[in-house]
């Protein structure tokens, strides 16, 4: 699947999910001072499992920015054991996320946000107002692509910096959402 374009001024949705950390988390609580990365992953997409360790690269470089960085897992575990809260905490340790790792057991924060696909990233500035709605790099599911345009990462620091997103986004393309 492919994402939506991005609506530019689309208000980020709150939300009080439970981490990998047992901790809840709210969207104001993942946001930094320029702004917040939401990402909708899960631990058994492929697409996710190429770009595991791009993610905390990149989550890295945006925290330094004060771009805040959250991943939310919308899956239905019942049906993909793979994505339950043991695994997420599993996988987050193992990966080294350095972002809060939410699960979404209801859904409906996907829903609210309208996420199809993981992965699937909404870029906020500051105002909490959508800026960016597109794929993390070019390289897609092969990582050995060396100097991969860095179309999240580059964006986000331009949201930082300025409050606007980049006019041409291309989609993120992953595996649907396993709704219930």
């Amino acid at each position: 699947m492919h994402t939506p374009v991005c609506d530019f001024g689309l208000p980020a949705p709150d939300f009080n999910l439970i981490g990998v950390d047992g901790k809840n988390w709210s969207r104001d609580e993942c946001a930094g001072e320029n702004g917040l990365l939401v990402m909708f992953i899960c631990n058994h997409c492929p697409y996710v499992k190429a770009i595991q360790q791009r993610l905390v690269e990149d989550a890295t470089v945006l925290q330094e920015r004060g771009v805040g960085v959250v991943a939310i897992m919308s899956n239905d575990p019942s049906d993909y054991p793979a994505d339950s809260l043991e695994n997420m905490q599993l996988i987050a340790k193992e990966k080294g996320y350095n972002f809060p790792y939410l699960i979404d057991t209801t859904q409906q924060v996907a829903k609210d946000y309208g996420a199809i696909c993981t992965p699937d990233f909404f870029g906020y500035n500051n105002q909490m107002e959508l800026q960016y709605r597109g794929r993390l790099d070019e390289s897609g599911m092969d990582g050995s692509v060396d100097n991969a345009k860095r179309d999240l990462v580059e964006a986000m620091l331009t949201v930082a910096k300025t409050g606007k997103g980049p006019v041409e986004q291309i989609p993120s393309m992953g595996c649907s959402i396993k709704w219930v």
